[in-house]
Formats: C-alpha cells, sequence, structure tokens
C-alpha cells in the first residue's frame, strides 16, 4: 500500500514540477506576444501553443491536486451523513471516478495513436499532435492512479481514509 502511494506521490511531483515549466512557458509566450504585438507583430503560433502547454498544465496537475485534495467539493449535504454512510459514498465516487479516468485515458491514447498514424499537424506551427495527446492521456492514468489509490485505502484502512 505504500509502495503504491510513494510511486503516485513521485510521479505526480514530476507530473507537477513539468506542467509548471509549461505554466511558465505559457506566461512568457503571452508577455512577448504582448510586446512584439505592441512593438512589431505577434508571435506567430501563439493560439496553438497555448493550447498544447494549456492542456500539458491541465493534465499534469490533476493526480497532484486530488491527492491535496484540491478539487471543488460540494459536501454540505455529505456532512450530515453517519461516518458509515460517508465511506460508502466516498467508495462509490473513487469507483466511478477511476473507472472514468481510466477509460479516459485509454481511449485518449486511442485518439493520440490514431493521429500518429495519420500525422495531424498544426494548420500555423506544424507541430504534431499526438505527444501532447500522450502525455493528456498520461495525466489522467496518473490520476487513475491515485483514485485506485484512495479505494485501496477507503478498503483496507478505515482510519486513514478520512477526507
Amino acid at each position: 500500500m505504500d509502495t503504491l502511494d510513494k510511486i503516485s506521490l513521485a510521479l505526480n511531483r514530476i507530473l507537477t514540477l513539468i506542467g509548471g515549466v509549461f505554466l511558465v512557458g505559457m506566461v512568457v509566450l503571452t508577455c512577448s506576444n504582448i510586446f512584439c504585438r505592441i512593438v512589431w507583430v505577434p508571435v506567430r503560433g501563439t493560439f496553438e501553443l497555448m493550447g498544447y502547454f494549456g492542456a500539458i498544465v491541465t493534465a499534469f496537475a490533476l493526480g497532484y491536486t486530488q491527492i491535496k485534495r484540491g478539487h471543488i467539493a460540494v459536501d454540505v449535504l455529505i456532512n450530515t451523513f453517519s461516518p458509515r454512510k460517508k465511506r460508502v459514498l466516498h467508495i462509490i465516487n473513487a469507483s466511478i471516478c477511476f473507472v472514468f479516468f481510466a477509460l479516459a485515458a485509454w481511449q485518449i491514447a486511442v485518439k493520440a495513436t490514431t493521429l500518429m498514424t495519420t500525422g495531424e499537424v498544426t494548420e500555423t506551427l506544424r507541430i504534431i499532435y499526438y505527444p501532447f495527446t500522450y502525455a493528456v492521456s498520461f495525466g489522467c492514468l496518473v490520476l487513475s492512479l491515485v483514485l485506485l489509490s484512495e479505494l485501496v485505502k477507503l478498503f483496507f484502512y478505515k482510519k486513514e481514509a478520512k477526507r
């Protein structure tokens, strides 16, 4: 159990670091585009790059945000339930989310493979799509690993699985 948590945390820290680098790239690109637009002409392909970088930042932050309980949760109704009912609802929620994101990772990877075989590229900069699509798939897969870890905790460790 601890091994799964350690692997999950290490992967998420690495992905968060990479996502942070892409976020800094987005800031630099935005600032340079604004400056170049004022002085001369805008940076070519900014729209494409911002879309790619935003996808990486979002996908790579999913798992770490789940570990830190940073996702939005409306628990006004749940807080009125008994601890046993809360636990059952958390198990159901984690199960549904795990299955959803595992399937999403799989289907996004299938789409990435299709993009790779067809050789799809962007219009302006001619950048290939599939590496970014695989990265989003990997982000969803790592999130499903975090959710699996939570499920294991909920089933086997009654005291540790508090939310």
